[in-house]
């Protein structure tokens, strides 16, 4: 079994202030061991479910968080950003059985993590079909259109019951509570270990009911906090500028979004 970790800080246990998640604040280093401590966990627990190899691709900020050293010597890590359309699922193929995500948060517009935010901080929002999208669910419909199972999904509270409402057989670990501006968090300890537990139940399911549906339409809505980037983005080939901070954009084909992602968000 080939299985696939996308990992971002955010989501992790008891990560609350935005100093917390920038190499340049001291800060930084205890939640880039606590992001690496979870991607591990998700690791052991993938390799006991049966894992002959666990892909794990950096997907914070510089793409540069992770300590190798912290992680089963039987991982791959993808460091730096490729800079294709992929994103946060750099190195995703169709040869993957399963993809988890460690360490994700909230969507933009929720009081489920004082970070909550989608893709960047310049947006208001990204919507699919009328719907706030997270970087979850962006990534999932990724997997989704390779035919690639979800197995597993760990980060704040607010965003396990997001996923669980879109697909009860995804296995989930909430790190932590949103409170406004605040977390509360049980001992990483107890969260890391409950992450190793999870990874193993969810590979270990009946995987085939852990693909997301992929929907046959995709009308995307991005709204900008600065009316002059939704005008400078309305350019790009099939958006259209609907209000001033706001633009839209229509395709059948999910590969088409992603692109779109790529050079407008």
């Amino acid at each position: 079994m080939k299985v696939y970790i996308s990992a971002d800080i955010e989501g992790v246990n008891g990560i609350c202030n935005w100093n917390e998640t920038e190499a340049s604040h001291p800060e930084y280093q205890q939640f880039r061991k606590q992001m690496s401590q979870e991607v591990a966990c998700a690791c052991l627990g993938a390799k006991a479910a049966g894992a002959t190899m666990v892909y794990v691709k950096d997907a914070h900020d510089s793409a540069r968080n992770i300590d190798v050293s912290m992680l089963p010597d039987f991982v791959k890590l993808h460091r730096g950003w490729e800079g294709g359309l992929c994103s946060m699922m750099a190195g995703l193929d169709r040869t993957f059985d399963a993809v988890m995500f460690v360490g994700y948060h909230s969507p933009s517009r929720s009081d489920g993590n004082p970070l909550s935010h989608t893709m960047n901080t310049h947006l208001y929002h990204v919507k699919i079909n009328g719907i706030i999208a997270s970087e979850f669910y962006i990534n999932a419909l990724y997997a989704a259109y390779l035919g690639i199972p979800v197995a597993f999904l760990s980060g704040d509270l607010n965003l396990t019951k997001l996923v669980k409402a879109e697909n009860k057989n995804i296995e989930t670990v909430a790190t932590k509570e949103g409170a406004h501006g605040a977390v509360v968090s049980r001992h990483p300890s107890i969260t890391n270990q409950e992450i190793t537990d999870k990874v193993k139940l969810g590979l270990s399911k009946d995987l085939s009911k852990s693909i997301l549906t992929l929907p046959k339409h995709f009308h995307v809505e991005v709204a900008f906090k600065d009316h002059n980037e939704a005008y400078r983005n309305s350019f790009y080939p099939g958006c259209i500028l609907v209000e001033s901070d706001t633009v839209e954009f229509d395709s059948d084909d999910y590969q088409d979004v992603l692109r779109m992602f790529k050079f407008v968000l």
